[in-house]
């Protein structure tokens, strides 16, 4: 058996393949390697779906957020290793699996807008050209992080609506405190950001959140897409659940940049299965 996954800082899919091609799959915890140790992320890994599996697992093909680094790597595979003691470890970073699930063998710009955010220039056989992803604290553009974050700097400064932000208020019982110790104190603050942009979405027909998502994925644009040679002849593909959910607002933004969106997926793993089915 094979074993795929696709982890970001929030979640993890995993897909098996047997030998006859039948798949089993299971969601769990994200994870990345900038913010976990290795024993952290082993821990996490002592889940029934991947004990259950341990001993028939011949080969592994990991792509994460944050295994841009010989070290990151290092880390994730010892962290897989320790479980998977029979297995062969490809680590790859998850700009990889954005590539291979919307490109397959032909050339494009694939992006990932999750919690975090990220884009890279394919070949249709390897990525040529990437823009920086220095995380949440320096980057993440368009990410759900990103966005989450300016959604509550606008709650602590009263530079929301009025009615939103009781709703905010009385959904979550936030306050300036509560966002402060989950943010500075509290781990994955990532997360916690990011989480906000469930809320966004539901009342995206407020102008304020629809803007919102708007002005972003323009920021992403000028800080990634368009920095890449011949961006508006070449399709541009996203994965991620900000991308997936906001699509018509993401196709608007890319319509007023000049972008050409090709495919939006929520996520990467059918896109890769089917790739390392006919790549074994």
């Amino acid at each position: 058996m094979i074993l795929i996954a696709d982890s970001g800082s929030s979640k993890t899919d995993w897909r098996g393949i047997d030998r006859d091609g039948n798949v089993s799959q299971f969601r769990g915890v994200g994870f990345n390697p900038y913010y976990q140790t290795p024993e952290e992320m082993a821990t996490e890994l002592n889940d029934e779906f991947l004990l259950n599996l341990k001993e028939e697992v011949v080969a592994i093909y990991y792509y994460g957020a944050g295994c841009s680094t010989p070290e990151n790597k290092t880390g994730v595979a010892t962290a897989l290793g320790n479980l998977f003691g029979n297995a062969t470890i490809k680590i790859e970073h998850d700009l990889l699996a954005a590539a291979r699930a919307t490109c397959g063998h032909e050339e494009g710009i694939a992006c990932i807008l999750g919690t975090g955010s990220n884009s890279c220039d394919y070949d249709g056989e390897e990525i040529v050209d990437s823009r920086p992803s220095p995380g949440f604290i320096l980057g993440d553009e368009g990410g759900g992080t990103y966005i989450g974050k300016r959604f509550l700097q606008d709650f602590i400064h009263d530079e929301m609506p009025a009615a939103l932000k009781r709703k905010v208020s009385e959904r979550f019982q936030l306050t300036a405190q509560v966002i402060q110790d989950n943010v500075y104190r509290k781990p994955f603050p990532g997360r916690y950001m990011a989480s906000f942009c469930r809320f966004i979405t539901e009342h995206v027909a407020d102008p304020y959140c629809y803007l919102l998502y708007y002005n972003s994925f323009q920021d992403f644009f000028k800080k990634h897409v368009m920095r890449y040679k011949g961006y508006k002849e070449k399709p541009v593909s996203f994965v991620g659940s900000v991308a997936f959910y906001n699509s018509d607002i993401l196709r608007k933004a890319a319509r007023d940049m000049q972008v050409k969106v090709h495919l939006i997926l929520e996520s990467p793993i059918a896109g890769l299965t089917l790739y390392h089915k006919n790549n074994p």
